[in-house]
């Protein structure tokens, strides 16, 4: 049984991922920030819907994008097979998404269906196997879905990459990409455990590729010093080249709380990273915000959302982060309250967290 603490983790890291999407559904992909300001708002900080000829423009305030869909249909998944089971969900994209989309950038449920997903649709369609189907598109929208494997088998390190590793590779296969989304998964199971997203965080990550936990080579020593020895590669199918996706939060962390280095107000962190959709765009910014606003959860998905372009990804990744921090309880009830599937969204999470996860990840 886990405990109520990491039921209240886990419940906060769903529910944040929903609200941090819900709320870009009325301002996303804004490239102009006084464009943006001018049609939303100075301060946008609740839900809204979309302008007339904008992206989500049929969705209403409120509403989930396809990434709260495809992470409904994950959990669903999940519950259903108590356990990640690929089979299963390859056949729930099968039945449940690939009937509501059309393979246009603006078709489908939600309002708009990404790059990677329509590739494999289009793949689909002409009767390529789910091996055959991931392409190099380096969104963060497998990134998405993997939130609720994460949270599943963040009590086994080994397990949680394997999976997230599989799972990505269904729709994208590029090495930095599959990297990067790993350790994000691994960073979302310290923090259920309890640990702080802080400038300690990477070594204990580390600590995991030592052992044999997590699929990255490394031939340094402990602090990153030099070898001794040398390293022998992990036996398994899964190898990612180098631990440095690891080693990026706790740099970033340290940088959030260094008085020399000052991004304010803190939504300007889109535009040292970027404000385009790439994970590398969109991870770094969600590490600082995470660390910086670790405490307000409010306050660190509103500036994740003004700070326009890929604010979806950047706010549902950052409600994702400090919900994990702060739990549920801890979440603003208006909100909760917002969600346009409120009630049947608050079921699933509930019966998510309902599942055996220690047994699980024995």
């Amino acid at each position: 049984m886990i405990s109520t603490e990491e039921k209240n983790r886990i419940k906060g890291a769903l529910i944040g991922a929903f609200i941090g999407d819900a709320l870009a559904v009325g301002c996303h992909w804004y490239y102009d920030l006084n464009q943006m300001r001018e049609e939303c708002g100075e301060w946008v900080d609740d839900y809204s819907k979309a302008k007339k000829g904008h992206y989500h423009e049929h969705q209403n305030a409120g509403d989930s994008s396809q990434s709260g869909y495809i992470l409904m249909l994950i959990m669903e998944s999940l519950i259903a097979n108590e356990g990640y089971n690929q089979e299963n969900f390859c056949e729930t994209l099968e039945t449940k998404l690939f009937p509501k989309i059309d393979g246009t950038a603006m078709g489908g449920t939600g309002g708009y269906t990404s790059q990677s997903i329509r590739e494999v649709y289009y793949k689909r369609k002409q009767g390529l196997n789910w091996d055959e189907v991931a392409t190099d598109v380096d969104n963060t929208e497998a990134l998405e879905r993997n939130i609720a494997i994460a949270l599943v088998y963040a009590f086994n390190e080994d397990r949680l990459a394997t999976h997230i590793y599989n799972n990505t590779k269904l729709t994208q296969k590029d090495e930095m990409l599959l990297a990067q989304t790993v350790a994000f998964g691994a960073v979302l199971s310290q923090l259920i455990q309890g640990k702080k997203l802080d400038e300690k965080l990477s070594s204990k990550l580390m600590v995991l590729v030592k052992t044999k936990k997590l699929p990255f080579h490394s031939v340094t020593s402990d602090n990153l010093s030099a070898p001794k020895g040398e390293e022998k590669k992990r036996k398994t199918s899964i190898n990612l080249s180098s631990p440095d996706a690891l080693l990026t939060p706790s740099y970033i962390a340290q940088a959030s709380n260094d008085e020399g280095i000052q991004i304010d107000p803190a939504w300007k962190v889109s535009l040292v990273y970027g404000m385009p959709c790439a994970i590398y765009h969109i991870l770094p910014a969600c590490y600082y915000l995470g660390a910086r606003f670790k405490n307000d959860f409010e306050l660190g998905v509103l500036h994740a959302l003004n700070g326009g372009g890929q604010n979806m990804a950047r706010a549902m990744l950052t409600g994702t982060l400090i919900g994990a921090q702060v739990g549920f309880d801890n979440i603003p009830q208006r909100f909760i309250d917002g969600l346009s599937d409120k009630e049947n969204i608050l079921d699933l999470v509930d019966t998510f967290c309902e599942l055996p996860f220690k047994s699980m990840n024995s």
